[in-house]
């Protein structure tokens, strides 16, 4: 899928999120419309049905749809399709959606251990070369010597202060938004799944 007919589909999703109606249980629906079941999955995952990986399409619709609402909104998902399944594929399809996102959730939490593990470390980093430049500007370095000693001293400064920035991105600025991904993902894997033979309804997914 080109990255033209990616940005065309997404504005799809974020334009019918937009006018979604709220079903009678309460939650917001994402309609989703494919040809077959087959085409939710990746055809090229070996894994049996259950285990599958969710189409790229079919999960940035998804996830792009999640996102319109504030985390925590009940939210379900309608698959509909076009090519009616021989039997009911509603809970085999549930249990497949459900394990990807929980998968994906999975992933999410371990790269946030990561981050915040490695957060920790250049913390220390930053505070232990922080301190050395501030310890040998105040008593190393002679207090007179004009200009030139007066660089050398705000320069060890600076480099101490510039040491600090990848653990201050990191706590200031890094870490909510895998937060709030993996809390989306979770909140994927437990929502309503239905699988619905077409009838003119929900955005394709292509």
């Amino acid at each position: 899928m080109s990255d033209g007919t990616t940005t065309k589909h997404l504005e799809a999703v974020h334009a019918a999120a937009g006018s979604a109606r709220v079903a009678p249980d309460g939650r917001h629906p994402i309609e989703l419309k494919v040809r077959s079941i087959g085409a939710l999955f990746n055809s090229l995952d070996p894994a049996p049905f259950r285990e599958k990986d969710l189409d790229a399409a079919a999960e940035a619709f998804i996830v792009g749809w999640a996102e319109e609402y504030p985390v925590g909104t009940p939210l379900s998902l309608r698959i509909h399709v076009q090519e009616a399944p021989a039997e009911d594929a509603t809970p085999v399809v549930r249990e497949a959606v459900h394990n990807y996102f929980r998968y994906r959730g999975g992933i999410v939490k371990m790269d946030l251990r990561r981050l915040m593990k490695q957060g920790r470390v250049s913390l220390l980093i930053g505070v232990a070369f922080l301190s050395t430049c501030l310890v040998v500007k105040a008593y190393l370095l002679p207090h007179s010597g004009g200009a030139a000693m007066e660089v050398v001293r705000e320069s060890l400064a600076i480099a101490g202060w510039v040491a600090m920035w990848e653990p201050m991105q990191i706590y200031l600025y890094g870490w909510w938004p895998l937060r709030r991904r993996g809390k989306l993902y979770a909140h994927l894997a437990g929502m309503p799944v239905v699988v619905a033979v077409a009838q003119g309804k929900g955005v394709e997914a292509p």
